[in-house]
C-alpha cells in the first residue's frame, strides 16, 4: 500500500476493463487519480468504486480523439490537483473482423488510428508539457503484442505498432529529465470490449495466420494482470526503467 502516495494520474479509458482496474488498484495505493472516457455513466460507476473504498478520484468525459478534448483532460487535472505525475494512456478500440492489410478499409484505419495513435499522441502532447514544468512524471502506454508480432487486424496492428515507435521517441526525448515512458504489450485480455467481438465476422485468413504464430491453449490476462503492470511502470520501484515495450501474454506468443 502506498506505492503512489500522494500522487495524480490520468487513465484513459477508465470507464471499464484495464482502465478501470488501474483506476481501483491506483487510487489503493495512495493515487488521486482522474478517470477519462466518452461514456459518462460508466464513469461515473467507477469512480463511486474508488469513493466507496475511500478513495480519491475524479471522472472527466473526453474523447481523446480530438485535441481538444485531451487539452481539457490535463487542464482540469492541473485545475483540480495542480499537477500531474502519471498518465496511462489506456483508451483504444479494436476493429470488427480482423481484416488484413488486403482487406482493410479505409473507415478502419480511420477511426483506429485517431483513437488508438492520434488519442494517445494528443494526450502525451499535453501530459509531458506539464510535466516538463515539473520537472518528472511517468507514461505509462498500452500497446499490445499485436504491435510486436503483427497478430491481429491491420489498422489495429498498425496503430499499437505506433504507439511502441512514440514510446521509444518519447523516452528518448526526455531521457535525463525525469520524465520515463514506458509501454505494455498484452495479449488477449478478458474485457467487455473484447467479448463483444462477434465471432461470425472474423477473417478466417488471419484468425488462421494468428493460430499458427501464438499458442491459443494459454490463458488469456485478466484486467488485474495489466493493471499490476501499469502500477509498477507508473510508481518509483521502475525509476530506471525507460523506453521499454514489455510484452504480457503469459507466454503464448514466445
Amino acid at each position: 500500500m502506498g506505492r503512489l502516495q500522494d500522487k495524480v494520474a490520468i487513465i484513459t479509458g477508465g470507464n471499464s476493463g484495464v482502465g478501470a482496474a488501474t483506476a481501483i488498484r491506483f487510487a489503493a495505493e495512495g493515487a488521486k487519480v482522474v478517470i477519462s472516457a466518452r461514456r459518462q455513466a460508466q464513469l461515473e460507476e467507477v469512480a463511486a468504486k474508488i469513493r466507496e473504498a475511500g478513495g480519491e478520484v475524479l471522472p472527466v468525459v473526453t474523447d481523446i480523439s480530438k485535441a481538444e478534448d485531451a487539452k481539457n483532460l490535463v487542464a482540469k487535472t492541473i485545475e483540480a490537483y495542480g499537477k500531474l505525475d502519471i498518465l496511462v494512456n489506456n483508451a483504444g478500440v479494436l476493429e470488427e473482423g480482423l481484416k488484413p492489410i488486403d482487406r482493410v478499409t479505409d473507415e478502419d484505419m480511420n477511426r483506429i488510428i485517431d483513437i488508438n495513435t492520434k488519442g494517445t499522441m494528443f494526450c502525451m502532447r499535453e501530459a509531458t508539457v506539464e510535466m516538463a514544468k515539473a520537472g518528472g512524471g511517468a507514461v505509462v502506454n498500452v500497446a499490445s503484442v499485436a504491435g510486436v508480432v503483427g497478430c491481429g487486424g491491420a489498422a489495429y496492428v498498425a496503430s499499437k505498432a505506433a504507439i511502441i515507435g512514440i514510446t521509444r521517441h518519447t523516452a528518448l526525448r526526455f531521457a535525463g529529465k525525469g520524465i520515463r515512458c514506458n509501454a505494455i504489450c498484452p495479449g488477449t485480455i478478458v474485457t467487455p470490449m473484447v467479448a463483444s467481438m462477434k465471432t461470425q465476422v472474423l477473417d478466417a485468413d488471419m484468425m488462421g495466420a494468428m493460430a499458427k504464430h501464438s499458442d491459443m491453449a494459454v490463458p488469456p490476462c485478466m484486467p488485474e494482470d495489466v493493471a499490476n503492470i501499469i502500477l509498477f511502470f507508473a510508481s518509483d520501484e521502475s525509476r530506471a526503467i525507460t523506453g521499454q515495450a514489455i510484452v504480457t501474454d503469459f507466454g503464448s506468443t514466445l
